[in-house]
């Protein structure tokens, strides 16, 4: 049997509205107008998933969600909201947190790479036409297949200029690349430089493993992301979001239903999610929000009014908390006439009447029951959290951010040779990146292009010593290890940086003690597996699908 979190509280009937764990990975939706509530809401809901030992994940807007990291207090406010409930005082407690910040000022720096991202969301980062975003989808292939590890702004601005000075070569295998819609993804590439967004691309990029460490306590960790920077860049904010959810869903393994999810996603401001989104991405946000459920991850949307999400999403959506909406204009009557026509009925409550009625703290609730099915629709209060309702002050987030565990791992850059190294390395007759450390490394793909970073001779190369002649050398008979056949694209590394790899011995060596007949073995072998892991594939939300 499931356990369950009492999140609100008929008054009147000292009856208490509890949402069943079992169902929280069904979603929800919580809304209502400005200073109605909300926060504090999103607050306890946050505080009883991890009581019960379920991490979250949720987005401070204002500032006002860090005191869930220090216990609360008794003031005459809170007193009389537990007053009203009819309820005593709790015990005051914290919950535990890790605090995230893309900038990474507030909290530990929150990074995704340019490739685990993917052609989809960059699109809509980046404000793409429909031309420009195919453009870029092609790019992602040639960096794919190339062996070019995409990490952060500057491999990418370098993959569009020697995609441009490559036009031409390129033109057979991928079809015409307009100078002028590369030259524009470049300028688009410089403005999102600009406005700070550089800072989120990069490694280490978050691990979704670290999303759900268990506390030793029992305890599931709340993930506070600090948004109010975020703010200022609602298309970073909304792919931030979205990426993290292609995450959860690419990276978890199918769980069915479970006694609890293993992860609640609650996203604030939900409506920046889909503000001027392309009705593809609409439809992948879908598809994902109802099949991510399979995977143990609840996804709660906060917003205005249920009019900011589209139809599609809402529907998937199985829990409502609604808060109080005004009806000054067409459209919120609109909204009113919403809320009230998708709750289930109660005989005794108006809601299209309650909703314009109710006040700070209070909604109007209807979660699922214990067999999915909503429950009648009831006027509520929210029962305050035992954490501090308010922020935190400087000092003490710094102090809480400074002592995270997570810290040694995601505090530093990690700036490893990429698509930019390499890319400037053959431009200037540098060193072939096909037998460089870096191939090794993995990161947006994949290793070298010819054939990793063991420097284990290619089958074409073992047959020309067979045959007497030299190497064609890491790139085939032209020499250039970016103009070569696909089938010889290399396979996806793991996510985590890895080690240079030690430099291997001559040939003469290996022949020495293996012979050409081993060597060819070995090379049929890697080249078996470079073909079977040779193409990324995306996954629901372009984000990089990965074996497991």
């Amino acid at each position: 049997m499931s356990a369950n979190i009492r999140l609100c509280r008929i008054p009147d009937g000292d009856r208490d509205l509890s949402l069943d764990l079992s169902m929280a990975a069904r979603h929800g939706l919580v809304t209502g107008a400005t200073g109605t509530g909300k926060t504090v809401t999103l607050q306890a809901l946050a505080e009883g998933l991890s009581r019960e030992g379920v991490s979250v994940f949720c987005c401070d807007i204002k500032g006002d969600l860090s005191g869930i990291a220090a216990p609360g207090s008794s003031g005459a406010k809170i007193a009389g909201a537990f007053g009203k409930l009819g309820l005593p005082q709790p015990e005051w407690a914290a919950c535990p947190v890790e605090f995230w910040d893309v900038a990474g000022k507030l909290g530990l720096p929150l990074r995704a790479t340019v490739s685990d991202l993917g052609p989809l969301l960059l699109s809509r980062l980046l404000a793409l036409s429909d031309v420009q975003a195919d453009v870029i989808r092609i790019l992602f292939r040639v960096a794919d297949v190339r062996g070019l590890p995409v990490l952060d702004l500057k491999d990418l601005r370098a993959l569009i200029g020697w995609v441009s000075d490559h036009a031409e070569e390129l033109k057979a295998e991928y079809g015409l690349l307009s100078p002028q819609s590369l030259a524009a993804l470049q300028r688009s590439v410089l403005v999102l430089e600009e406005t700070g967004a550089g800072a989120f691309f990069g490694e280490p990029a978050l691990s979704v493993a670290d999303l759900l460490r268990a506390r030793p306590d029992g305890r599931g960790t709340v993930h506070v992301l600090a948004a109010e920077a975020l703010m200022n860049e609602p298309a970073l904010y909304a792919v931030v979001m979205l990426h993290l959810l292609g995450e959860l869903f690419e990276e978890l393994p199918e769980a069915g239903d479970l006694p609890k999810p293993k992860l609640v996603l609650l996203v604030d401001e939900a409506h920046l999610l889909f503000d001027e989104a392309p009705k593809a991405l609409v439809d992948a946000v879908e598809r994902t929000a109802r099949l991510v459920r399979s995977k143990g991850v609840g996804l709660w949307l906060v917003t205005q009014s249920p009019l900011d999400v589209p139809e599609s999403v809402l529907g998937q959506l199985g829990n409502r908390v609604h808060h109080a909406l005004r009806a000054y204009t067409p459209k919120d009557r609109a909204a009113v006439d919403s809320v009230a026509d998708n709750l289930r009925p109660n005989p005794g409550l108006d809601p299209r009447a309650a909703i314009t009625e109710l006040g700070v703290g209070e909604a109007l609730v209807s979660f699922l029951d214990s067999e999915g099915r909503p429950l009648p629709v009831e006027r509520a209060r929210v029962v305050p959290p035992a954490s501090r309702v308010g922020p935190l002050s400087a000092s003490e987030r710094a102090a809480l951010v400074g002592a995270s565990a997570l810290g040694g791992t995601y505090a530093r850059v990690f700036d490893r040779e990429s698509a930019y190294e390499l890319l400037k390395g053959r431009a200037t007759g540098g060193a072939s990146p096909a037998g460089g450390a870096s191939r090794g490394s993995g990161g947006a793909g994949y290793g070298g292009p010819s054939g990793g970073a063991s420097g284990e001779p290619s089958i074409e190369d073992i047959e020309a010593e067979l045959r007497g002649e030299s190497p064609r050398g890491p790139g085939g008979a032209s020499g250039d290890p970016y103009f070569r056949d696909e089938a010889e694209a290399a396979p996806e590394p793991e996510r985590r940086p890895a080690p240079r790899p030690r430099a291997e011995p001559a040939r003469t060596t290996r022949r020495a003690s293996g012979g050409f007949v081993e060597d060819l073995a070995r090379a049929a072998v890697q080249s078996a597996s470079r073909e079977l892991g040779r193409q990324l594939v995306r996954g629901l939300l372009g984000t990089r699908r990965r074996r497991r």
